[in-house]
């Protein structure tokens, strides 16, 4: 599919009322949804709006095989051979609460997370810290955007029961060399976690070849709608979990006192479930295997090379992670002298229609230690064009011009003032 007419597929970017169609630079956070995924959502309430496995009439049928067709579309996607792999969760967080929650730990089990996570992959691990006394190792990671290898290996071989890591960072765009730590942490015992919602909408996932034990993603990241998401997980190890919710759909038969587990996935899918959602979600998917992931990561690469070199110029802007944009093409992440990241999305919007993201991007504890009060994160994706990329350009060196340069680098914490308001 040629990305030239992806954009008339996309509702949310029609033109209103003369105006041009807004710039959409938040896709990190959520992505648009394609008219195909809408269809998928109404034909379900509209033709068959049964419950899957509940009954045993024509839209029940209906449901029942879309839904676990959605599964096997899912498992191809991810390079699952298996599509007992595939949960369905409700977003990347539950489905790290998951196996967080379901493993049997034991007092003392150390898990790594590195100090760049976001709040779901690392609140977890800070309760179970709290009431089972687990341990947390944390993997600093360079600035620079490179992997501390030497350093992770020290880490492993003090014993580590989970390494749970980001695979493409939300803040700055950076991805780690999944296959390696996989193969290092497996070497001393350890499984693997990856948060993956921030790589699955861009990259080949790769399940098998990578060899992790889990992997989570989300929905409404990569095309389909919120409240949808999935845990991958090899089946052995989704034997091991104790699940997060019992009840409907979860038992093969109960009596007043026992119960027998269904086999994994269903035994994680408790209760009447999104149908709708996860046929959107499918939908979404299916979309991006047309378009071509590859296709998409080289657009985001063009746009993203674009604004970093147009504001490479602008000595008050910094750049957070890696310098060269084909490292994190899928985020920008920045800073502004004397201008708050707030200020500065708010300026964008009114002034340019451009729509980007301000704050700690839920990586609140990444901002404390370095006592930063926030960024801003342009995302692109593949409805994005060069004419996005413009006008955030446009719109940031106007916001540069109207507002003095007198604060010092946002990036030198011990001796940054208070941020201008525009």
């Amino acid at each position: 599919m040629r990305l030239a007419l992806v954009r008339r597929d996309f509702p949310a970017l029609r033109r209103r009322e003369g105006q041009r169609a807004p710039s959409y630079l938040d896709s990190a956070c959520m992505s648009l949804v394609p008219r195909t995924t809408l269809d998928a959502m109404e034909e379900y309430y509209t033709e068959y709006p049964g419950c899957a496995g509940r009954s045993l009439h024509r839209w029940s049928e209906a449901v029942g095989r879309r839904y676990e067709e959605a599964r096997e579309t899912v498992a191809r996607f991810a390079g699952a051979a298996d599509p007992r792999s595939v949960v369905f969760q409700r977003n990347t967080t539950e489905a790290i609460n998951l196996v967080g929650q379901g493993i049997s730990w034991q007092r003392g089990d150390r898990v790594l997370i590195s100090d760049q996570e976001h709040n779901s992959n690392l609140i977890v691990w800070q309760r179970l810290a709290s009431e089972r006394g687990i341990r947390i190792e944390v993997l600093d990671l360079p600035p620079d955007g490179s992997f501390p290898s030497d350093v992770l290996e020290a880490r492993l071989a003090r014993g580590v029961r989970l390494v749970s890591l980001f695979h493409t960072s939300n803040l700055d765009g950076r991805s780690l060399p999944v296959r390696e730590i996989v193969e290092r942490a497996h070497d001393r015992g350890s499984m693997c976690l990856f948060d993956g919602a921030q790589s699955a909408p861009h990259r080949a996932i790769e399940f098998d070849r990578i060899g992790v034990d889990f992997y989570a993603i989300s929905g409404h990241k990569m095309l389909g709608p919120t409240g949808t998401g999935v845990l991958l997980g090899r089946p052995e190890r989704l034997e091991e979990l104790r699940p997060l919710l019992l009840g409907g759909e979860t038992i093969l038969w109960s009596r007043l006192d026992a119960h027998e587990l269904r086999p994994p996935p269903h035994r994680f899918e408790a209760g009447l479930q999104n149908y709708a959602g996860i046929l959107g979600a499918r939908a979404g998917i299916e979309y991006l295997q047309r378009t071509g992931l590859s296709e998409i990561e080289a657009r985001q690469r063009e746009l993203n090379r674009f604004v970093t070199g147009a504001l490479a110029g602008e000595p008050r802007v910094h750049v957070l992670g890696p310098s060269d944009p084909a490292e994190r093409p899928s985020i920008l992440g920045f800073t502004i002298d004397g201008v708050d990241p707030h200020d500065t999305a708010l300026f964008l919007d009114a002034g340019y229609r451009v729509l980007v993201r301000s704050g700690m991007h839920c990586v609140h504890s990444w901002y404390d230690r370095r006592k930063i009060p926030g960024s801003v994160r342009a995302s692109f994706y593949l409805y994005n064009d060069l004419a996005d990329a413009r006008a955030l350009v446009r719109g940031l060196r106007e916001l540069l011009a109207k507002v003095p340069g007198s604060a010092p680098a946002a990036l030198r914490p011990k001796s940054m003032r208070a941020p201008a308001r525009v």
